[in-house]
Parts: structure tokens; sequence; C-alpha cells
């Protein structure tokens, strides 16, 4: 179904500097921003009090093992590789009611976490909310675009990034001064993350439907599976992105506990560390991808990540590896929103939702097979294997981020969505 505009063609941008902060709020592109904020926000709250006690958590209270790291980090990024199959069963919903239908799932996840007592009472809760976050982090995404049009597309998901962040940032100052002064329990601190997480869910309901910042009279349809070899280059990048991030987000929080035994408190003021610092950065990430493109920030991106993964597995130093792992953290952003945009470039507008669908998918089809086999590899080396294992991938990504030119790259449904595009403004 076509989806028509109405009104002022300006957006998010435009419509800041033309009429003022009220003027703003007040049109749909304006009100679907602070929506949008507001959700990321109280969204990545909810992940970053989760995210800081739950190492410490699986091993000061269920004492867990290195390899059962890995082995809970795969059933984890289950819902992950069945994004594509999930996605593609609430095609009907629109984007902001399935992602808010996905939050409801993250709070109850989140709620019953805390009680828990080993291995199997914890996997059920990791599934649940592990189906409601994976939703989100790629619906978020395709909101985020619809705000906004192709040229400042990194400009809008760093901004919403660095809200985000905000969000994190308060709830580790939290967590850092309740678990210093023990004024919190593991359980309390999860019931905590679920209401931030519900928080979100009602933030979200209402989100207008937009394209390119305006108001469009109606839902654009939605494919329910997509997979086109025109993004194959995207798909590229998702696979090996999953691979390097999960050894990281494995193992990473998990040799600062356990090799070099970092508290709550002290893994909440690293982490608090990484947050104030995106604030700052992730706008400045969105514009740099906006303005020197996918293929050079890619790139150098790519080379970060190897040079934070050596030093990890090299360097025997709990400075240089809070360091090192504060350096991957702030350079993260970088991969998500240069792929995104890279893949708006290239793709025809209405199979952008179901196509990172299937990048969520792709990505931890290597997220579950990774995990798992680095964490069995714990049983008989050290550490640092995986993470060298971890460099490997970024180097594969490095060889596929030189080949991207979405200028040469559209698929032929967006070249003819742009030539008549081109016929009607002419």
């Amino acid at each position: 179904m076509a989806i028509r505009a109405r009104g002022n063609r300006s957006t998010v941008e435009d419509q800041g500097l033309q009429g003022g902060w009220s003027a703003y709020i007040s049109s749909p592109a304006g009100r679907g921003f602070v929506l949008l904020a507001l959700m990321s926000a109280c969204f990545m709250g909810a992940m970053s009090m989760q995210e800081n006690i739950v190492t410490n958590y699986f091993e000061d209270v269920l004492n867990l093992q290195g390899p059962q790291f890995g082995y809970i980090t795969a059933i984890r990024e289950i819902p992950g590789f069945l994004m594509i199959f999930l996605s593609a069963l609430a095609f009907r919903l629109s984007i902001q009611r399935l992602t808010a239908l996905a939050l409801v799932l993250l709070t109850v996840g989140y709620l019953l976490f805390g009680l828990s007592n080993s291995f199997w009472t914890v996997a059920p809760w990791v599934i649940l909310s592990s189906m409601g976050y994976h939703t989100v982090m790629q619906t978020q995404y395709a909101l985020g675009l619809s705000l906004t049009r192709e040229s400042h597309s990194g400009r809008i998901l760093g901004r919403i990034g660095a809200i985000g962040n905000a969000g994190s940032l308060l709830t580790m100052v939290f967590v850092l001064l309740a678990f210093h002064y023990d004024w919190l329990s593991f359980r309390a601190a999860f019931v905590i993350a679920g209401v931030l997480a519900f928080l979100a869910a009602i933030a979200i309901f209402t989100f207008p439907t937009l394209r390119d910042g305006q108001q469009a009279q109606h839902v654009a349809r939605r494919e329910r599976i997509v997979f086109n070899m025109s993004y194959r280059y995207y798909y590229l990048l998702a696979l090996l992105d999953g691979g390097r991030q999960q050894i990281f987000f494995s193992f990473g929080l998990w040799v600062l506990v356990h090799r070099y035994h970092l508290s709550v408190p002290e893994i909440a003021a690293l982490l608090i560390a990484v947050r104030a610092g995106s604030i700052f950065a992730s706008p400045y990430i969105g514009k740099l991808v906006d303005e020197r493109g996918e293929r050079m920030m890619l790139g150098f991106v790519n080379v970060a990540y190897f040079v934070a993964l050596a030093g990890y597995a090299i360097i025997d130093n709990v400075w240089v590896a809070s360091s090192l792992y504060m350096l991957y953290s702030f350079i993260m952003p970088f991969s998500s929103i240069g792929s995104t945009t890279y893949l708006r470039k290239v793709a025809v507008h209405h199979e952008i939702p179901p196509s990172l669908a299937m990048g969520v998918t792709l990505q931890h089809a290597a997220a579950i097979v990774v995990p798992v086999s680095t964490g069995f590899i714990l049983n008989f080396v050290g550490y640092q294997v995986p993470f060298m294992i971890a460099c490997g991938f970024a180097i594969l990504s490095f060889s596929v981020t030189r080949r991207l030119n979405p200028s040469t790259q559209k698929s032929p449904e967006r070249i003819e969505q742009d030539r008549a595009v081109a016929a009607e403004a002419a």
C-alpha cells in the first residue's frame, strides 16, 4: 500500500530550526523523536542495570563456571537467531506495536530473573527477556530511520543512541551507589529493570506513523521474510559482527570478574565511564558516518576492534584490560549505525524492517555457534584464545568493508523507486 505524505516536508532537523522547541514537539516527527527518546532511555536503562549485575549474579549466586557463561550466552542468542521468523509471524503488527509487545516480554523476563537458583532455572527467563530485547534492538532502528531523510540517518541514530546512553548512565550510577552501600539485592535490581522496560513499552505505544520525517496516512506494508542478494554485504557484516561481538559479550566482563576479581561497584564504575563517553560520542559517530561514509568508518572501527581484542588477550593487567574493554564498548556503535545506514541506501523502503530482522538472525547464527565453541575451548585453554578468534572476525569484517559502495550496490527495486521519486519531483 502506498504511503502518502501530508503537510510540511521538513524533517526533524528542519522543524527544530524553523519553529523552535514548541513547534518541534507539536510536529509528528518531533513527537515521534521524543517518544523514541523516552523509550530508548528506559530500555537502555533496563538493559544496563541487568548487564551491570548479571555477571556477578551468575558468578556469586548461581555459581556458574567459565564454559557455562558461553552456554548461557548461546541460549540467550537463540531468539536472536529466530528473529526473522518471529518478525514474520508478527508482520501484521505495526513496528511501534511490535516494539511495545517486545518490551512487555522483556519486563516479564526481568521481573522473574531473580527467582532463579541454578543454570537451568535461569534459562527460561534468559530466553524470554532475550526475545524482548532482540526485537527492540532491530525495531528501534527502523523507527529511528522513519524520523528523517536518508542523508541524516546516522545523525538521528547517533542522537537516539546518546539519549539511550544517558538512561544507561543514570541506572549505572544508581547500581554503583546501591550495591556499594548495600541498599539493594540482586532480586530487587532485576525488578527495577523490569519496571523500566515496562515504562519503555508505554512510551513507544503511541509512536506516530512516519516516513522520511513526514506523517504517513497509511502504515507501510511489511514483507514477512526478505533475503535479497543485493543486500549481501549487509548480511556478511551482520554475520561477522555476530561472531566477534558474542565472544566479547560472553567473556569480556567475565574475565574482569573472574580473572581480576572486580566487584559489582567496580564493574558499575567501568560501565559508567563507557556510557558517559558514549553520550557525547554517539551523535558525533552518527555524523561521521553520514559525512565520511560507511566504507571508511567501518574499516577504521574494525582495525580498532583488532587492537582492543588482541590487547585483551596478550596483556595481563587489570588496568589495560579495563581500558581495552572501554575502548571496544566506546567504538561499538559504529558497527550498528554504519551497517544500518548502508542498508537504507541500497534497500527499498518496505524491505528495511524485515532486512534488519534478517541481519539480526544472521548475526545470531554466529552468536549461537561461537559462544558454545569458545566456551568448550575454555575447558582446555586460557581465555586468551577466544579473544584471538575474535580478532580473526575483525579482520574478515575489515575485508568486507573495503567492498562497500552504496551508490553502485542499490537493489533493482531501489533503483526503480528512486527513478519514480525523481520523475514525480520533476
